[in-house]
């Protein structure tokens, strides 16, 4: 759901902001503005007390002391300081990991043993489920309504159901025939092993959500992890590794290192002690994870972008349902989604129809800080992606495409841009070809099937599709045609535990969740004894 555009965040040389350098702050003494905000008076305690790597069990500074400071993407305040790690702490860390993973206290536990701690954390999360909720709205922008109901009970729903993985890792037992060896015989067998120390990378449009699609299979697996969450929304992370303290995890399992792109996730992606990395975030970044990885060989899993066309048949039915579902797949989290359908593709008859019904909704959109209870849509992440974003919509203005609604930035304070329909595009245009990861959708018509599944499959992008139609065999036929890991019928962003979710082509390796997810984190060893 993942979901990212350019996250700063790996290898080489990453793109990112640089870092602060700021000293350590005094006490609780940083200089945010929480305390005159419409928070609890639990989430301003805890942002008022100083916040630190966890390494090993504990929590500390960065080797440096440095810290940089966390905002509040409605307006631009800060909200917290967190430590500016860098290689010496990614060393720490992983060292700590690789400590934990030998001594076997967390591999060598019973399957049932994970599995309840796993089971506590989706427990905690759920017990947390309101401060957590408005922590990842002031941190990430997103309405706080949303992410009560979506970001906080998915990741606990995905902790629970991992937790019953745990105990359901299993091998095989295999006939094998050996022609060289008439008449021996053989006891062959198969074993399930943790990969070993997991770096991990998340991006900052689903920060909990994100750490838990990570950490939730890595962990029922029996590996040991450093987690990098993004540095424009690190304290969810923190307050994650919290509840996993509280939920009795052995020291070492989990590490959780604050830091930038370019600094701390290039030493995590290149570090020669993991044995494998999994990162979700733009295309632009993976490509340097795979780079990074190349120096020891480790294992790699990709979670990445999306141009995902969300088609509209004539035939669709209801189709202000249809309107509403494609509003909705771009909408959603301000755009900021991996799988947005930034593409509305409509059958030709109905193009104008759909267009101006998506085009009505987007501007009806209440707009504000992700703590108003009357929000429907926040700011992005960053001013980074807001000038991103509207530099997307001024080249596409450039280019000579028609703007419905939209096109800019909203207000002057905060990183807000209006939700944005397009039309009269060419595939040539940024617009088009290019994950913008805003809220904006460019609509185009189609007249034929062929020439639909021609279009739809044409970007370097595979992550997901959708497909409007009451018609049961048309929807199968397309279905099978589209080139992406998840198509969606009659519906658009529907997740669960259960579902495999990942790219085609430039769109990442591997999957998310479900039980395919388990192939990321285990090495499969073939046993064979003479009998």
């Amino acid at each position: 759901m993942k979901t990212r555009a350019p996250h700063k965040q790996t290898t080489a040389r990453i793109p990112g902001n640089s870092p602060a350098n700021r000293p350590a702050p005094q006490g609780n003494g940083h200089a945010t503005q929480s305390a005159a905000k419409n928070i609890s008076s639990r989430l301003a305690e805890w942002l008022g007390k100083p916040k630190q790597n966890l390494i090993g069990g504990k929590w500390v500074p960065a080797a440096s002391g440095k810290y940089f400071e966390v905002f509040d993407p409605a307006d631009a305040s800060i909200i917290a300081q967190v430590p500016d790690s860098g290689k010496e702490d990614i060393n720490r860390a992983v060292a700590a990991a690789r400590s934990a993973f030998e001594s076997g206290a967390w591999r060598h536990m019973t399957p049932s043993e994970r599995g309840k701690l796993l089971w506590r954390v989706g427990d905690l999360l759920l017990e947390n489920a309101d401060e957590l909720a408005e922590l990842e709205s002031l941190d990430n922008g997103k309405p706080r309504a949303v992410a009560r109901v979506a970001d906080v009970p998915l990741a606990a729903d995905l902790f629970h159901y991992m937790a019953g993985w745990a105990t359901k890792i299993e091998g095989h037992t295999i006939p094998i025939s050996v022609p060289y060896a008439p008449g021996a015989r053989f006891h062959a067998f198969t074993l399930r092993e943790p990969v070993g120390v997991v770096g991990q990378i998340i991006p900052w449009n689903f920060p909990l959500l994100m750490a838990a699609w990570k950490l939730g299979p890595a962990l029922a697996c029996g590996n040991c992890v450093v987690l990098k969450p993004a540095e424009q929304t690190p304290l969810s992370a923190l307050r994650l590794g919290e509840l996993f303290l509280a939920a009795g995890l052995p020291e070492g399992v989990l590490n959780i290192v604050t830091g930038f792109g370019e600094t701390a996730g290039a030493a995590l992606a290149a570090h020669e002690d993991v044995d494998k990395v999994a990162f979700t975030g733009s295309t632009e970044v993976g490509k340097l994870i795979v780079k990074a990885a190349a120096g020891n060989l480790k294992k790699v899993s990709l979670e990445l972008g999306g141009k995902s066309p969300n088609i509209v048949f004539q035939d669709a039915g209801d189709l202000d349902a249809a309107i509403a579902g494609a509003a909705n797949a771009i909408f959603f989290n301000h755009g900021q989604c991996c799988c947005a359908g930034s593409r509305l593709l409509v059958e030709r008859e109905v193009f104008d129809d759909v267009v101006a019904g998506v085009a009505d909704r987007a501007k009806k959109i209440k707009l504000g800080p992700g703590l108003a209870p009357d929000t429907e849509m926040g700011p992005l992440v960053s001013e980074e992606q807001l000038r991103r974003v509207t530099q997307f919509l001024h080249q596409g203005k450039q280019d000579g495409a028609c703007y419905l609604t939209g096109g800019g930035r909203a207000g002057e304070r905060g990183y807000f841009v209006q939700p944005t329909v397009i039309k009269d595009v060419n595939p040539e245009m940024s617009i088009v070809r290019e994950e913008i990861f805003g809220p904006v959708v460019v609509a185009e018509p189609f007249d034929t099937p062929e020439e639909l599944i021609a279009r739809a499959n044409q970007t370097q992008y595979g992550l997901a599709a959708g497909v409007w139609t009451r018609d049961l065999s048309k929807a199968h036929r397309i279905a099978a045609e589209l080139r992406a890991g998840t198509v969606w019928v009659n519906c658009y962003n529907v997740f669960d535990a259960a579902l495999p979710f990942g790219g085609y082509k430039q769109s990442g390796w591997g999957r998310e969740m479900g039980g395919e997810v388990l192939e990321l984190y285990t090495e499969t060893k073939a046993v064979v004894i003479g009998l």
